[in-house]
């Protein structure tokens, strides 16, 4: 049976991740950063594990704990993290630096613990959760844009060094997906700008609107479409490089090679809720 962890399994993609690879057959070692969303795991019938993308000693014990159990692990699927929004002037030095120790650092941490096992037996699949938000950039998302475009280029790099091995490493780019992760945004938002003393007040009351409706944004898909990314990447012979799951992930990418990147800024920033103060 084919092991494989998981991170950000509390809810949303990472536990529609965790139910289909068990379902599947995969031996799911599933973690999440809450020890309450850890025991809600274990209830569910999960190897659950508290491993906290933001703490190194976390994320030693989560391996050394995983490994106990399990020789080696096929696959590791990064999925945990959030997103910090609002204006780069606003954003300071302290909340980008808790967006890269979540999104970034914790990640390189984890691959590296990993990597050794995956190279002693010469197979493996890393497979990354970015987002079209790793290949562009929307205004007012610059700590979660910034997150996402390290990590693409962070994985762009690691393929190549791992070019002469049978490690595939894989980018699964979503667009809006059905998560809590707007709602999450949204705490983040609050714990670290003052939009009171913002000149971008006008443009945050517009994103607030978004971050809390209950309405789901156009073209939302349910997770289910990047179990389907996940499950191919795990298991084709010659795993894509990048998956893009949903119509706008698609559209951008498209755009992003065709038109010029001043019509780009003008689409992107109306598309993220720019514009005039």
């Amino acid at each position: 049976m084919r092991s494989v962890l998981i991170t950000g399994c509390s809810s949303g993609i990472g536990l529609c991740l965790a139910q289909g690879l068990k379902a599947a057959g995969y031996r799911v070692f599933a973690t999440a950063r809450k020890l309450e969303d850890v025991n809600n795991l274990s209830r569910l019938g999960f190897e659950a594990y508290h491993l906290d993308l933001a703490s190194s000693a976390s994320i030693q014990l989560a391996v050394s704990e995983i490994f106990s159990q399990s020789d080696t692990l096929y696959g590791l699927i990064h999925n945990g993290a959030y997103g910090q929004v609002g204006a780069l002037e606003d954003v300071s030095r302290e909340a980008l630096e808790a967006q890269f120790q979540a999104n970034v650092f914790g990640w390189h941490e984890l691959t590296n613990l990993i990597l050794p096992s995956m190279k002693q037996n010469n197979r493996g699949r890393v497979i990354y959760l970015s987002s079209v938000l790793g290949f562009v950039a929307m205004p007012f998302r610059g700590p979660y844009n910034a997150s996402k475009f390290a990590i693409e280029g962070l994985v762009d790099t690691l393929r190549l060094e791992l070019i002469n091995t049978r490690i595939q490493l894989s980018l699964i780019q979503p667009g809006p997906i059905e998560s809590q992760f707007r709602a999450n945004a949204y705490l983040a938002f609050k714990a670290h700008v003052d939009m009171n003393k913002s000149d971008y007040k006008e443009n945050y009351q517009g994103m607030i609107q978004r971050l809390r409706s209950s309405k789901l944004a156009a073209y939302t898909l349910a997770p289910e479409a990047v179990l389907t990314c996940a499950i191919h990447a795990l298991e084709s012979p010659k795993a894509k490089i990048h998956y893009r799951v949903t119509f706008p992930t698609k559209l951008f990418a498209l755009l992003k090679r065709m038109l010029p990147s001043r019509i780009m800024d003008k689409i992107l920033s109306k598309a993220g809720g720019g514009g005039k103060r």
